[in-house]
C-alpha cells in the first residue's frame, strides 16, 4: 500500500537552514569553543538632544571595551572571553558567541565630540552622542501683521 505524504517546502527549507547553520557554527569554533568573532546587536535612537547607541554586551567586561570617535566615525571594539572551566566535556551546547568584535558607525557632523559619554548597566552599553547647540532645532515664532 502506497502512503501519500504532503510535501511541505518550508519544512525542507527550514531543515536545510538548520543543517547549514550547524556546519557554519562548527567551522567558526576554535581554541576550545571560542569563536573567532561576533557582532553585538545595537539599537540606535535620535532625538532633539542627540543620538544614543545601545549595545547588547552581556558577559563583556567594560574594561574589555574600547570606544573611539575619529573623523566622524564611532568605533566600538571589544572581546567576550569564555570562562575557562576544567570540565569542558560537560558542555551540551555552546550558543553564545565569544571572541573579539568591532562595530563602526558614520555619524553626522552635528555630534559634539567633547561631550560623548558611555555607561554600562546590566549587560547593555549605552553611548550618548549629544548634538552641538547650533544643530539642535530652534522654534521660530511667526509674527502676524
Amino acid at each position: 500500500m502506497t502512503m501519500l505524504t504532503r510535501w511541505d517546502p518550508w519544512r525542507d527549507l527550514q531543515r536545510l537552514q538548520e543543517e547549514m547553520s550547524r556546519g557554519f557554527d562548527d567551522r567558526l569554533l576554535a581554541r576550545g569553543g571560542e569563536s573567532v568573532g561576533w557582532t553585538p546587536k545595537v539599537d540606535i535612537f535620535e532625538d532633539e538632544e542627540g543620538v544614543a547607541l545601545r549595545f547588547e554586551l552581556a558577559g563583556v567586561e567594560p574594561k574589555d571595551v574600547d570606544i573611539r570617535f575619529e573623523n566622524g566615525v564611532l568605533t566600538l571594539r571589544g572581546e567576550r572571553k569564555m570562562e575557562q572551566e576544567e570540565k569542558k566535556e560537560n558542555y551540551h551546547r555552546v550558543e553564545l558567541s565569544y571572541g573579539t568584535f568591532t562595530r563602526s558607525f558614520s555619524l553626522p557632523g552635528t555630534i559634539d565630540a567633547e561631550k560623548i559619554r558611555a555607561e554600562s548597566k546590566n549587560g547593555v552599553l549605552t553611548v550618548h552622542l549629544p548634538k552641538k547647540p547650533e544643530a539642535k532645532p530652534k522654534s521660530i515664532q511667526v509674527k502676524i501683521n
